[in-house]
């Protein structure tokens, strides 16, 4: 059963690359064809990574919410999902040359790590509580990529003068990674909390100021001064856009950096 995830993991791999290549020549060429064969691939990905979770929470008896290789995984399917979702919902296809490589991204990555399924660690026995906190992160790193891939492409517009025709327009990017945002906020939030009462379970304190939580930390107050800079000073456009940049390069900082960089009591997170 662990080769048969392998065997989905990677098959998904491949049909996730497939799909942002042809993504990013549909944002370029505005071809249908290679546009609708992205989707297909995309919503292919989907299916094969989807295997690859259920037939590793399977072998392994729990979430695969263990070691980086199962966040990435897990990660990289939950950014898919939302996005083949949201592109059905908007019949907008343009987005995903580049929320479909951050997808990419995290598959790639775990591929440079152990892939051997392997008991959890103490600190990460209260299952219930660790399946709802990855569970709520996945979520909110689905809309932070999404509303990245929005503001991307509203710096291009505004550059433009919104005269790129094979993207949507301005306006509706700012209100799409606006969207993104206010579903993304509330569940940072929450992931937040769970993990400061499962750390009170783990480690006897609720906070430590550990390398991860203040990156997780900081990354929220980014987010909570892009939703005020909106609702209370009015900002628009290129400066949020740019907020929402900073606010996913925090993310992926938190997820990568803190393991790869720092050393603290989420380091287990980085073995195999």
């Amino acid at each position: 059963m662990e080769k048969m995830s392998l065997y989905f993991f990677t098959a998904g791999l491949i049909t996730v690359a497939l799909a942002a290549v042809l993504y990013l020549w549909y944002a370029w060429t505005r071809q249908g064809d290679a546009g609708r064969f992205a989707t297909i691939f995309a919503w292919m990905g989907v299916a094969l990574l989807t295997g690859s979770v259920i037939t590793r929470t399977i072998v392994a008896q729990r979430g695969p919410f263990a070691n980086m290789y199962e966040f990435s995984l897990s990660f990289g399917w939950g950014i898919l999902l939302a996005y083949v979702v949201i592109e059905r919902q908007y019949k907008l296809r343009t987005i995903g040359a580049f929320v479909v490589p951050v997808s990419l991204l995290l598959l790639v990555y775990a591929l440079t790590v152990p892939s051997a399924v392997q008991p959890l660690v103490p600190a990460l026995q209260n299952s219930l509580l660790l399946t709802i906190h990855v569970s709520l992160a996945i979520v909110a790193y689905a809309m932070v990529a999404v509303a990245f891939g929005s503001a991307v492409m509203y710096l291009i517009q505004e550059a433009h003068q919104n005269r790129v025709s094979i993207l949507p327009p301005a306006d509706f990017l700012d209100a799409m990674g606006y969207r993104a945002v206010l579903i993304a906020f509330p569940f940072i939030f929450v992931m937040i909390v769970i993990g400061a009462l499962w750390a009170d379970i783990a480690w006897g304190r609720y906070w430590g100021w550990d390398p991860k939580e203040t990156a997780s930390l900081v990354t929220w107050l980014i987010y909570a001064g892009y939703l005020h800079a909106r609702a209370v000073a009015g900002w628009r456009g290129k400066p949020t856009a740019t907020l929402l940049i900073v606010g996913f390069v925090a993310t992926m900082f938190t997820f990568f950096g803190v393991n790869l960089f720092l050393s603290g009591l989420h380091s287990y997170a980085g073995t195999g």
